[in-house]
């Protein structure tokens, strides 16, 4: 198997990771109210954003497995993209530790992107 794939797979996992940890982190600081988002009643459409959002790094751990190059390549360089553009939306967040853990998950989704874009397979 292909180095790349086990660096994406394992970025990929990096990155969810330190979403859940700040989200486990925000449960015990209590830095949310149950029940909603940024400050509204969550409904559950956007209960169901949420689930599709942390479900993408799971999903890309796979893919980089299974995917065929080139098609994990570009998959992966856009998933981190539109990552980021996510996250940057949301700058700056209430909390230190929550700035401090997405600028991890911008180094992991920048290593993603920087390891995607120098694969290549010899032929």
């Amino acid at each position: 198997m292909d180095e790349v794939r086990i660096i994406l797979a394992g970025s990929w996992v990096a990155l969810m990771l330190t979403y859940l940890l700040g989200d486990v982190i925000r449960v015990f600081a209590g830095d949310f109210v149950p029940g909603e988002i940024d400050g509204q009643k969550a409904s559950q459409a956007m209960w169901m954003l949420a689930a599709l959002f942390m479900l993408i790094p799971i999903v890309m751990s796979v893919l980089s497995l299974t995917l065929p190059y080139p098609l994990i390549r570009w998959v992966s360089i856009v998933a981190a993209v539109l990552l980021v553009l996510f996250n940057l939306a949301g700058l700056p967040y209430p909390g230190t530790y929550d700035n401090f853990l997405i600028l991890f998950g911008f180094i992991f989704n920048a290593l993603i992107v920087w390891h995607a874009w120098q694969w290549t397979v010899a032929s």
